[in-house]
C-alpha cells in the first residue's frame, strides 16, 4: 500500500510540474510532502524528496507566445 502511496506522490507533482507556474508548483509540492511525510516511512519519502527536488531543478521550455503545428 505504502508503494501505491509514493507513486501517487510522484504522479501528482510530475503533473504539477507540467501544468501549473513555478510558484503555484512550489506551493503544491509542499503540500505534498507535508502530507506524504505522514503516510510514508522514512526511505520512502527521502526517495519522493529526491524525485520532488530533481523536478524542481528542470526548468520549463517557455512557449514564447509561439504555436507549433505538428504535421
Amino acid at each position: 500500500m505504502l508503494n501505491e502511496v509514493l507513486l501517487a506522490c510522484k504522479e501528482l507533482i510530475a503533473d504539477a510540474k507540467v501544468g501549473c507556474a513555478d510558484l503555484v508548483f512550489k506551493d503544491i509540492c509542499l503540500n505534498i510532502l507535508a502530507k506524504a511525510r505522514l503516510a510514508l516511512t522514512d526511505d520512502q519519502f527521502k526517495e519522493l524528496r529526491f524525485f520532488e527536488t530533481e523536478k524542481m531543478k528542470n526548468k520549463p521550455i517557455p512557449n514564447l507566445g509561439r504555436k507549433i503545428r505538428i504535421q
